[in-house]
């Protein structure tokens, strides 16, 4: 049984919808969404509006974004020698807060997975391999993330990459800046010993 308006639920179920957003969540924002203005409402509907109709795939590297090709890729300061491979686009936000990678990305847009049905087909792996072909590419980082299936993902890509004669790097997992030894679980520390390196 509901409590509220049929109009309050079916704000509420909307915002069930999307991701971590819980009941008591949704309730909360569609009760500030009723008490905004609509001037605010509509600013915020068009926010979304235009952000469904102007944003593409960048035809590159399979990044959101406004142009294509990607301010990323359309960079000529960036060094197009190395490619640097992530499961999704917020990967690519996450890579650039570092200010450290000078290359650019290739977003595969999911992970083989095949409990889900997601195999290599379904994601952007034959794009990444055509980008391969121009010779162009010296080194491809993955940088899948450190589950099951971005491991597969990972180990895949790189026996695909191998007879190319492009290096295939994996990033280093392990004990995150501040972590405590014993209070990190086996698999991290095991990742962390693989990942060493000399000081």
């Amino acid at each position: 049984m509901s409590y509220y308006s049929p109009s309050i639920e079916k704000l509420i179920e909307a915002f069930e919808r999307l991701p971590s957003i819980g009941n008591k969540t949704a309730a909360r924002l569609a009760f500030h969404m009723l008490n905004c203005s609509e001037d605010e409402v509509n600013e915020f509907v068009k926010a979304i509006t235009d952000a469904k109709k102007n944003l593409k795939y960048c035809s590159i590297c399979y990044n959101i974004s406004d142009t294509d090709p990607c301010a990323i890729c359309s960079n000529a300061g960036r060094d197009k020698s190395v490619i640097c491979v992530v499961e999704d686009v917020k990967d690519v936000v996450a890579m650039e807060k570092t200010h450290e990678f000078k290359g650019v990305y290739h977003v595969l847009h999911g992970s083989i997975s095949p409990m889900n049905g997601i195999g290599p087909d379904d994601i952007k792996i034959k794009e990444l391999l055509s980008r391969l072909m121009n010779g162009d590419v010296k080194e491809v980082i993955i940088a899948t993330n450190p589950r099951v299936e971005g491991e597969a993902t990972a180990i895949y890509i790189s026996k695909l990459i191998k007879p190319m004669g492009i290096k295939a790097t994996r990033i280093a997992h392990g004990i995150p800046v501040g972590g405590d030894l014993e209070y990190t679980d086996e698999v991290t520390l095991s990742k962390a010993l693989e990942g060493r390196r000399e000081i």
